[in-house]
């Protein structure tokens, strides 16, 4: 079969775009090379395949075509393909897209099986670069793999395929169930749930670095859902674990949290996987930039491995822009080829198709019988009336049987399987409409394997019925299976889901909140009780019922106690002028820490409390600090004898103490100006102040 054969080829889309040729075909769709006559450029024609577009979601998934491409479309990047436009053809929808020269990096990486830390740095920084811009649209790519990064003539990163992996994606989960995208790159939440997410991205890029450098993916299997298996439940290996290999140890780190099985350990988009890209490359010697790892021996290569030849017109490089990862080659070339083998093979020359088989035509035969000779033309004409007639009530009962026949293939029994029920489940036990629930799941397929029933199964955690059991079926029984790619869809129980209580639970430095811990575990019967702690933070958990580090079914009943933190308390009234032991045993009654301190008190005897701070009646609570103010009581000086000393003299030493003097004249006079008399006996203890706090005066006479 030729290029021309191709029925689409040499077809005008929208009055603007001739199909040239057809340059590639995967799984999604064909590629064709086109000529934009209105913009007289030359641009790639993505067509999807007839099975995903004409299913019985085909509104639903060509709303969502067109929406993820105009998405797509919308990006504008150095290193995404760009979409121009999109359409449909005989019914099938098309994107218009770049069309892009070069190769792409599984065509590099079948030249060079690796690549040096430079060129590995460089991809990845151009491919992070072209994913930032979509996160930060929203849009994830879920197909990220060497197929679609392709490596244009000038060297640099082009992203393909954006939006259509998603929309083909959902299209076909809806349908058939099954999951696109290759086995080697998925991250684990892609398999287990079909979640999309930027995450998603980052762990299929960090997969692509890992087998840039090594030289294979980490997970290989010759069965795709071993692989998947191992992605979902095994750690990715470092780097640093290939044999002989020395890479740089930032860029062992930085792939490592690219392809961490948790998605909340990956970086949290494209950005910030580039930032720390950058810094990781930083910290990298220049000497270790030009390091290639070469399996079985460690090697220094200086020579940049990403060279695509030059792309020309007349010989573009077809491998690009194709969906599922197959092997792209030019049809008329291949089919050339297959059929000079098939001659080869069969030592004959090649026979041309035919379009009509012809079957050998036994010729009647005359009979010679004398008496029907001898029948007269009335007789005859009767009689050939009469083989008419059967033979027209055979035609008509033949036809009538042809049609039950098709309608019984096609469309009545013959075209379905009819649900059987369980023989440890029969329908006669049951009150409602019949059921799978509870039944074997392996007593049941033995049933379906001996009545040639296609069916497939998930399984999931159940409360109610017992691991091995059905928990439902899509259609029930007695429900109808389509012959023609159906399947049985059934759900079986893994049992009552196990959960482990965290061994730090009540550690408070690595558990904040306690609570949330256990219900992010999937606990679902936490009954929390508060109490007040001085010791603990509010959320700390203090205990629980059930031990730290037991494993328990989810739903089994937990009482956590968890701290409202310190209790508050008011500072008790009438503290002041309590002695200091009455004061001190009220406020530790109260959980509070006393500190004290001392201070001269005119007014409040010696050892009683003169203020609280915080004050009397104020909210604190358990374990904060309350000073008391305790009364040294009455502030005093010992008098001196001042008697026979000058006037001026007494007066500076007794000021000097504290005390106000007045003076007055004695008897006779004050001509000598001396002190005669003290009005408080020398070595006495005299208060500075009284009670009313006025100070205390000290009378001199003076001779």
């Amino acid at each position: 079969m030729s290029e021309v054969a191709d029925p689409r080829v040499g077809a005008i889309l929208e009055n603007r775009y001739t199909i040239i040729r057809r340059i590639a075909d995967g799984g999604m769709a064909s590629v064709y090379l086109a000529n934009d006559a209105r913009l007289e450029r030359t641009v790639a024609i993505k067509i999807i395949h007839q099975q995903l577009a004409q299913g019985p979601h085909r509104d639903q998934f060509l709303h969502r075509f067109h929406a993820e491409a105009k998405a797509a479309a919308a990006l504008s990047n150095a290193h995404i393909v760009q979409v121009y436009d999109t359409g449909e053809f005989d019914g099938l929808p098309y994107i218009v897209m770049e069309y892009v020269h070069g190769v792409n990096l599984r065509q590099a990486l079948a030249q060079t099986p690796t690549f040096s830390v430079r060129d590995t740095l460089r991809v990845l920084s151009e491919t992070l670069d072209g994913l930032a811009a979509a996160h930060q649209a929203g849009l994830m790519h879920r197909d990220i793999k060497p197929e679609n990064i392709l490596i244009n003539s000038r060297g640099h990163v082009q992203i393909a395929d954006f939006g259509l992996a998603k929309t083909v994606s959902d299209a076909t989960m809806s349908t058939t169930g099954l999951l696109l995208g290759t086995a080697s790159y998925l991250a684990p939440e892609m398999i287990e749930q079909n979640r999309s997410t930027p995450q998603g991205d980052l762990y299929s890029v960090g997969i692509m670095g890992y087998e840039m450098l090594s030289g294979s993916v980490p997970f290989t299997s010759e069965n795709p859902i071993t692989t998947v298996f191992k992605h979902v439940h095994d750690d990715v290996p470092a780097l640093s674990s290939v044999p002989g290999a020395t890479f740089p140890a930032t860029l062992v780190g930085f792939i490592t949290k690219l392809t961490e099985r948790d998605p909340s350990d990956r970086p949290a988009d494209a950005s910030a996987a580039l930032l720390e890209l950058r810094t990781a490359a930083g910290a990298i010697p220049r000497e270790q930039l030009f390091y290639k790892y070469v399996p079985g021996e460690a090697t220094q290569d200086q020579t940049s491995i990403i060279a695509p030849p030059p792309a020309t017109q007349e010989e573009p490089t077809q491998n690009f822009l194709h969906a599922s990862g197959a092997p792209v080659v030019d049809s008329a070339e291949t089919e050339q080829k297959i059929a000079e083998d098939a001659n080869r093979d069969n030592n004959q020359p090649p026979t041309p198709p035919s379009s009509h088989a012809y079957l050998p035509v036994k010729e009647p035969t005359m009979t010679t019988d004398p008496a029907a000779s001898q029948q007269s033309p009335k007789a005859v004409q009767k009689k050939s009336h009469r083989t008419a007639i059967i033979i027209s009530i055979v035609s008509v009962l033949v036809a009538i049987a042809a049609a039950i026949i098709v309608w019984w293939w096609f469309w009545g029994p013959g075209s379905y399987w009819v649900v059987p029920e369980a023989s440890d489940k029969p329908c006669a036990q049951q009150s409602a409409a019949c059921s799978l629930k509870g039944a074997s799941y392996a007593e049941y397929k033995k049933t379906l394997a001996a009545l040639g029933i296609d069916y497939s199964s998930t399984q999931q955690y159940s409360d109610t019925v017992e691991a091995g059991q059905i928990v439902s079926a899509h259609p029930d029984v007695d429900g109808h299976v389509t012959k023609r790619g159906g399947k049985l869809g059934l759900t079986v129980s893994k049992g009552i889901k196990k959960v482990t209580v965290p061994s730090d639970l009540l550690d408070c430095s690595v558990t904040t909140d306690a609570e949330a811990a256990l219900k992010k575990l999937g606990f679902s019967a936490v009954k929390v009780t508060e109490v007040y702690s001085a010791e603990s933070a509010s959320g700390c958990a203090l205990a629980s019922s059930v031990d730290p580090g037991t494993t328990v079914a989810h739903n089994a009943p937990l009482t956590l106690t968890v701290s409202k933190g310190p209790k508050p308390v008011e500072i008790p009234k009438s503290l002041a002028g309590e002695s200091q032991d009455t004061a001190t045993a009220a406020l530790n009654k109260l959980k509070l820490t006393v500190a004290t301190k001392t201070e001269f008190s005119d007014s409040i005897a010696k050892g009683a409390v003169i203020s609280v701070d915080p004050t009397e009646g104020q909210t604190v609570h358990w374990g904060d600090k309350v000073t008391l103010t305790v009364s040294k009581g009455p502030e005093t000086v010992q008098m001196p004898n001042v008697v026979g000393s000058g006037t001026d003299a007494a007066i500076k030493k007794l000021e000097g103490l504290g005390l106000t003097v007045k003076t007055k004249a004695s008897a006779i006079g004050e001509n000598l100006h001396v002190v005669f008399s003290q009005s408080a006996d020398a070595g006495k203890a005299v208060r500075l102040r009284d009670t009313a706090g006025k100070p205390t005066v000290i009378t001199l006479t003076i001779v």
